[in-house]
């Protein structure tokens, strides 16, 4: 199965070969993909080396966090992105969009307000988890259409955080 991957700017094609073989833009892999416990973090071994991740599928993007870093991710297979690409556009950049906690933690800095135009990859919030800083950033150009957390608050896996229009 082919799956083409989207972060930011970057588009990637991911071929899953077989249980441990991935094709990434042609290159193979040898993988090794595991969920640690019943949070949505992941133990990805990539050709023997480790990486850790945070990983919860929404819908239409995937919110990665890996180093402290949140990735929106929007994952199609080869169908989906005809269609898309034909019938024009990603929803995504139309509508309401809602910022959700990734996993469960403390927030500790709340950097917009709203009203506030803000700009694709502007960071929006700090979330403390696991004795980790993550930076949550908007997937796209839009305004800050509602604040549903302030600095301080406890917040639980996929809590919306804040809107976008």
């Amino acid at each position: 199965m082919k799956y083409i991957t989207t972060t930011g700017d970057q588009e990637y094609l991911i071929e899953v070969m077989d249980s441990d073989t991935i094709k990434v833009d042609g290159e193979v892999r040898k993988v090794d993909f595991e969920s640690l416990g019943d949070q949505p973090v992941f133990s990805l071994i990539i050709d023997g080396y480790s990486h850790e991740a945070y990983i919860n599928p929404g819908d239409g993007i995937w919110e990665i966090i890996y180093q402290g870093i949140l990735y929106p991710v929007t994952v199609e297979d080869e169908r989906e992105k005809r269609l898309r690409t034909t019938f024009g556009g990603n929803p995504q950049d139309s509508s309401e969009y809602y910022l959700k906690a990734p996993m469960p933690g403390l927030v500790i800095s709340v950097l917009v307000e709203e009203g506030q135009f803000i700009e694709k990859d502007d960071v929006l919030i700090i979330l403390e988890s696991m004795k980790m800083q993550n930076e949550l950033k908007s997937p796209r150009d839009g305004k800050i259409s509602r604040m549903r957390v302030m600095e301080g608050d406890n917040v639980e896996r996929r809590q919306t955080l804040l809107s976008v229009i």
